[in-house]
């Protein structure tokens, strides 16, 4: 953005774009700034200094879909004034009240405290009250480091910081339908005894504030004008500055550079279970790994290379912030591979087993007996289950033709898994006909379909993955196989199995100690107390396994609380990041899925969904 001076030619430039509804994003004098997105019946205000906390003050109104930054030199007054009465008279046009919203830092106490403080500063004449209720109860319930806001209201006649005078007359209020209101904001962001900015104080602020806007705002559109948004996420900034494409672009890019599943995925599991099979399970097999392709260390550096302080959406910046923080955990482990690090590092990413999942799997492995012998009929080969992938995947082309996955057999992989979107098979997989549906649906229809939907969004951690993507994705997954009529109660017991075996990980036990709990203590087969124990510990300690039941617990609690299932395909998303995934849906910056799952339109689908919506617990699946 080159800056530029207020003149007429500029204002008139703004006012055109205001008439045909353009985005506006404009330098100004003395590093001022204007931004916005589209007509609206408010803009906030902050006149900036050569304060090091005037910096991070008017960071608080970054966010918002309508705000100006101005010099608060007294000698700038006029022109800002009359760039104000521009865009107010051009608002003016189209609204039938504006609210012109001032916000400035307060004076700090002699004891300065972390609680969070605000003052607002209301016009005693045309009142907004609705608007003040509702902005004062939205400022209560901002929390920085678990400590309440506390709110002062006054009615002064004049609003504006101490030593200033207002942005605009009482004459020109009247003449352009608009309100004032002053927001005077306790400076907790800043440390009182060094004036350094605190960062963590700030940000958290910063996230609280924009939401309580929103809402006020919201308000005062019902009560002021004729518009009537659906809800106060509607308010929400939906032009993205360039910063927010080149984050997403950048972090998309390092996370795309490998993959941790396929680089912590044995190559030898078929041979390593020959070998402990020979000794009688009594003896512990080496696993192999392919080599790895990144040099942690400089994909680190370009990791934290990028900018994401420099974003203003403070919802955007918060869900690339825990990508960034997943990712560097994740080339961490790549690096730690084999170490006693591992362990450690793959807790910090997943968790340990809570007690109440850990008590739910022992409970669901008590109640569920071994599996019976397998019904009778071959097995399919690798060949065979591609052949029915691909029948798959063309009957989703024939809703999408953009879909690009496909699928492979390859002499590197244990079982079947998805990698960037591509189905991957062992060339010593097999599945019995009755499982077949199942794990399409599961591979399939969740996986891929949620890749290539999350492929279709603007940003493109929606196909990577949210930070905590997993535990949804294999929830969905394992769901999936339900709604086709194939979960049997062994899965749930396999599932189960999982989660105890992190549990036994993470308390010491050897791979030996967890292969003989598995098979002697609870009965899982050889070959599957095997298989679980391989998944559990390979790479060094690989505790991922616990969120397929742990995710499945949590999609069925959402499910009951009525949230709508298809809204959970829209990319890999993650449960805790969900809220801000809906308010990108209000702000119509998120788009609709471009593929649903074939399997929630069929005829054994449709029952299972209702019962789910009335409220079912992991347990009450056995019972079908």
């Amino acid at each position: 953005m080159k800056s530029v001076q207020i003149t007429d030619t500029l204002i008139e430039e703004i006012s055109q774009s205001i008439a045909a509804n353009r985005p506006i994003r404009k330098k100004l004098p003395g590093g001022g700034r204007l931004h916005i997105d589209r007509q609206l019946p408010f803009l906030c205000v902050f006149r900036r200094s050569a304060r090091q906390l005037d910096a991070a003050t008017e960071r608080l109104l970054l966010g918002s879909p309508a705000y100006l930054l101005v010099d608060g030199n007294p000698a700038q007054l006029p022109d800002v004034n009359r760039l104000l009465v521009a865009i107010l008279s051009s608002l003016g046009n189209y609204f039938d009240q504006l609210c012109l919203l001032e916000l400035w830092a307060a004076h700090p106490a002699e004891e300065a405290s972390l609680k969070p403080g605000f003052e607002i500063l209301a016009p005693s004449t045309q009142t907004p009250v609705h608007y003040l209720e509702e902005l004062e109860n939205a400022l209560l319930h901002i929390q920085v480091e678990n400590l309440n806001a506390g709110i002062e209201v006054s009615y002064p006649q004049q609003i504006a910081p101490d030593g200033l005078k207002p942005l605009i007359t009482a004459e020109q209020r009247g003449l352009l339908k608009c309100i004032p209101v002053g927001l005077a904001v306790k400076p907790i962001y800043q440390d009182p005894h060094t004036g350094e900015i605190l960062p963590f104080q700030l940000d958290e602020l910063h996230h609280g504030l924009n939401r309580a806007l929103k809402r006020g705002f919201f308000t005062f559109i019902h009560h002021h004008t004729a518009e009537r948004p659906g809800h106060f996420h509607e308010l929400g900034r939906r032009l993205m500055t360039e910063a927010v494409w080149q984050t997403d672009r950048r972090l998309a890019e390092i996370s795309d550079s490998f993959d941790l599943l396929l680089d912590v995925s044995p190559v030898n599991s078929a041979a390593a279970w020959r070998e402990f099979k020979d000794h009688r399970f009594e003896r512990e097999v080496s696993f192999l790994y392919r080599a790895r392709n990144i040099n942690p260390s400089v994909l680190k550096r370009k990791l934290f290379q990028i900018p994401i302080e420099e974003i203003e959406d403070p919802t955007l910046a918060h869900i690339f912030s825990e990508k960034r923080n997943e990712l560097d955990r994740q080339i961490t482990l790549v690096a730690d591979r084999n170490t006693d690090r591992f362990l450690l590092g793959s807790r910090q990413i997943y968790g340990d087993a809570e007690p109440a999942l850990l008590a739910q799997a022992r409970s669901l492995i008590d109640t569920i007996p071994p599996p019976a012998a397998a019904a009778g009929g071959e097995n399919l080969n690798p060949e065979q289950i591609a052949r029915r992938a691909h029948i798959e995947l063309d009957r989703y082309r024939q809703q999408d033709p953009s879909l690009k996955s496909t699928v492979l057999i390859r002499d590197d992989i244990p079982g079947i898994l998805v990698s960037h979107g591509n189905l991957l098979i062992g060339h010593d997989a097999s599945i019995h006909p009755s499982r077949i549906n199942a794990i399409i649906n599961h591979e399939v229809g969740t996986h891929i379909l949620t890749h290539h939907n999350g492929n279709q969004q603007p940003f493109r951690e929606l196909y990577v993955g949210m930070a905590g993507y997993e535990a949804l994705q294999e929830g969905l997954a394992v769901l999936a196989e339900y709604l086709v009529g194939e979960l049997p109660a062994s899965r749930l017991r396999l599932l189960a199995g999982r989660v105890l075996a992190v549990h036994l990980i993470t308390s010491g036990a050897s791979f030996i100690d967890c292969f003989r709990a598995l098979h002697n203590a609870q009965g899982f087969e050889p070959h599957t107390a095997f298989n679980i124990s391989m998944r559990v510990f390979r790479g060094g300690g690989y505790t991922k396994d616990l969120v397929y039941l742990r995710g499945l617990g949590q999609l069925l609690q959402k499910l009951a609380d009525g949230y709508p299932i298809e809204s959970l395909y829209l990319g890999k998303i993650s449960y805790q990041h969900l809220n801000f995934i809906e308010e990108l849906q209000w702000r119509k910056v998120l788009k609709l899925p471009a593929l649903k799952p074939a399997y929630l339109d069929s005829t054994e689908a449709q029952p299972r969904l209702r019962a789910l919506r009335r409220g079912l617990a992991v347990a009450d699946l056995i019972k079908e």
